[in-house]
């Protein structure tokens, strides 16, 4: 499963994928940063005490457009998420955690009106005072999408990652849609929130040419190599939710996008692994609920 919920599997993509009722960048080269403050709430663990946290997320890099709608970048980021377990030293499974990531999106035209996106990515995910080479995994994810009227565009994608603990490439199926439905309506798939990690789904309604409303709908994971010490030293951690929020974005220009947004993370599970691989303990937590800020500057 956590193949397929690889998290940001999508996002290093998603800047030379512009939505087909968007206007298309100018050629040349294009500055782009962008990035993530979340809050999560205080929410009971199965196993006895709380789990709150703190997510947030930059990213930087720069893309490139030739005259034939040919795009090629590199984006590198800095993601770190502080945990907070109440309840006692043994219901701490992890420290904070480091996500540090570097991608290099392509984007070629095929005929007339298809496209094809290319992303290999290098990641390294650990929990501060690991070693980040021990918490380091690579994948590509690509897709043809075709543009299949002003309004629609749909195509197929798939990502190949590897995977921390295990020998196994993980593959995955996926979709690419972008559905400007009518002037005000639209349907998307792997944009999220910022920087939002995992594949999702985004309805949102135009309130005026600068002002969107959206609600998105995700699948989360995220893996990450222990430290040496703790209750699985050496090992990995793992958390999977579900969350759902309602967004608010703001877009003075076509450089510029500010989002708040509000929800709840659901069905969220923490799994703590040793270092042989083997599951040493599960945690479910209740509905957590969440807040937070992102922004995208395209210079």
């Amino acid at each position: 499963m956590s193949g397929f919920l690889r998290a940001f599997s999508i996002t290093g993509v998603i800047v030379v994928t512009a939505g087909a009722a968007q206007a298309q960048p100018r050629p040349g080269w294009t500055p782009v940063v962008d990035g993530l403050v979340m809050y999560q709430g205080a929410a009971d663990l199965s196993g006895g005490g709380e789990v709150s946290a703190t997510r947030s997320f930059l990213r930087a890099g720069a893309l490139y457009r030739a005259e034939n709608g040919a795009s090629a970048g590199v984006l590198v980021s800095y993601g770190q998420v502080d945990y907070d377990f109440s309840g006692g030293v043994a219901a701490r499974p992890w420290g904070d955690i480091r996500d540090i990531r570097v991608s290099a999106p392509l984007r070629f035209p095929v005929g007339e009106r298809a496209s094809l996106f290319l992303s290999p990515q290098v990641r390294w995910n650990y929990e501060a005072g690991a070693s980040a080479s021990d918490g380091r995994t690579w994948g590509v994810f690509a897709g043809l999408a075709w543009q299949v009227n002003d309004r629609l565009r749909i195509g197929p994608a798939f990502g190949a990652f590897s995977e921390l603990g295990d020998s196994d490439t993980q593959v995955f199926p996926a979709l690419l849609v972008d559905w400007q439905i009518d002037d005000r309506w639209s349907l998307s798939t792997g944009t999220g929130l910022g920087a939002t990690q995992g594949p999702g789904l985004s309805l949102s309604y135009a309130l005026s040419d600068e002002i969107k409303l959206s609600l998105g709908v995700r699948s989360e994971s995220v893996r990450f190599r222990l430290d040496g010490t703790g209750p699985a030293p050496g090992g990995m951690g793992e958390e999977t939710s579900i969350p759902v929020v309602l967004s608010l974005e703001y877009a003075p220009n076509p450089g510029t996008r500010l989002t708040v947004f509000a929800g709840a993370e659901l069905d969220g599970q923490l799994v703590l692994e040793n270092a042989a691989g083997a599951e040493i303990s599960r945690q479910s937590y209740g509905a957590a609920p969440v807040a937070g800020f992102a922004f995208r500057i395209r210079f």
